[in-house]
């Protein structure tokens, strides 16, 4: 764990109990919905997720009779998500705990506007190689703008390091680890930010 995931992990578990109970945003409850839809009409039933936080999507995948591996930095939403049911380790999404292609659809939401863009890729390909060839991954991440560094604006230390990128360069990097086939947005309730929501095919050779 690097210096800047080691903070990510420190703001989390401070935080970690506030958002198991903050609302998740209408348009992702929406979305995970339909997708949960997509692996059912494929037959698609192992997930992973990076960046479980507490748990509340992965509750939901296995209510839909999916069985769900998460990893999380915080050592709290770990906890929190094990209690819930989850299987989840502790473990960087550039080290993940998994073999290669063991997964049949993936699900990230908010985690990978951590990730710095000179090592975008690199979290890209880990993730991709543990799922299936052909498999589906939904993504979700803060952007809209292209801006990148600390953005100290919570009251909880240590401030975190945010990457945003804008729509047209968030579309040409995922192209790059397979086909888009899904690409979402809706706005920040207060502020200039947007949510971006898509669903990548992994390649199937």
């Amino acid at each position: 764990m690097n210096s800047t995931e080691a903070d990510l992990a420190r703001f989390y578990d401070q935080e970690a109990a506030l958002r198991m109970d903050r609302p998740l945003d209408a348009p992702r409850i929406d979305q995970r919905s339909a997708f949960i839809e997509l692996l059912a009409a494929e037959g698609r039933t192992q997930v992973l997720e990076v960046g479980t936080g507490p748990g509340r999507d992965a509750i939901a995948f296995i209510a839909a009779g999916c069985s769900v591996s998460g990893i999380d930095l915080s050592a709290e939403h770990v906890r929190m998500a094990c209690a819930a049911g989850v299987h989840c380790v502790q473990a960087s999404l550039f080290d993940l705990p998994f073999p290669k292609g063991t997964f049949a659809a993936g699900w990230t939401m908010s985690t990978l506007l951590h990730v710095p863009d000179d090592r975008f890729h690199e979290a890209m390909q880990a993730i991709c190689s543990a799922l299936e060839p052909g498999a589906p991954l939904a993504l979700g991440l803060w952007g809209g703008l292209d801006q990148e560094g600390i953005v100290d604006f919570d009251t909880i230390q240590p401030p975190r390091f945010f990457s945003l990128r804008s729509h047209d360069r968030l579309r040409d990097m995922l192209r790059q680890h397979g086909t888009v086939e899904q690409f979402l947005t809706w706005p920040h309730a207060a502020g200039s930010w947007e949510y971006q929501f898509a669903i990548l095919r992994t390649p199937t050779s």
